[in-house]
């Protein structure tokens, strides 16, 4: 089967978002250029990890003085995903990276895959992973993190002795010996 590329450059929209009960919630990257729209689903880590280290990533580019970002801010994209959420594949990889020529972060999705491979794949190699491939303005990362950091929030609270969420019935807690909280 051939390899799909989902490539998004200065995208119209490209959000993370979820849907089910918080404990139930499923994970969604969305991107949408014109009427073309591309969901991919991830794991709650993937996408904290995601904005913590595009976070990280525009912080060295502006302390680099590569863009200046001080002052400007785009408003944060409250909407919901766009619907039908049709997943295209679940990610098994993310990468993250800066284009130096372009001015803009490159956010790369690779396809779950059974074999892992370190090798890196050409665009035009039918044998690779689908992918999703995003360019972005560091503005619009910028508010992408901030979106992605409210989402992954949105979770279950944490218990106060051990951590671990708590559901609405409470849980198990292992600093209570076992007793319900």
């Amino acid at each position: 089967m051939a390899r799909l590329l989902h490539i998004h450059t200065n995208p119209d929209r490209f959000v993370v978002g979820t849907l089910g009960e918080p404990g139930q919630r499923v994970f969604f990257l969305q991107a949408r250029s014109g009427k073309r729209v591309t969901s991919v689903s991830l794991e709650k880590q993937q996408v904290a990890v995601l904005a913590q280290r595009l976070d990280v990533l525009l912080d060295e580019v502006e302390r680099m003085e590569l863009v200046e970002l001080t002052g400007q801010i785009l408003p944060d994209d409250l909407a919901p995903l766009e619907t039908p959420i049709d997943d295209e594949f679940r990610v098994g990889a993310l990468s993250l990276g800066w284009d130096e020529d372009e001015r803009l972060v490159l956010i790369e999705a690779f396809e779950q895959t059974e074999e892992e491979s370190d090798e890196p794949y050409e665009d035009d190699d039918d044998a690779g992973p689908d992918l999703l491939r995003v360019r972005l303005t560091p503005l619009e990362g910028r508010a992408f993190v901030r979106r992605a950091t409210v989402v992954v929030g949105a979770g279950r609270p944490a218990c106060p002795l051990c951590s671990l969420p708590l559901d609405s019935e409470g849980h198990v807690c292992p600093r209570a010996n076992g007793y319900r909280r």
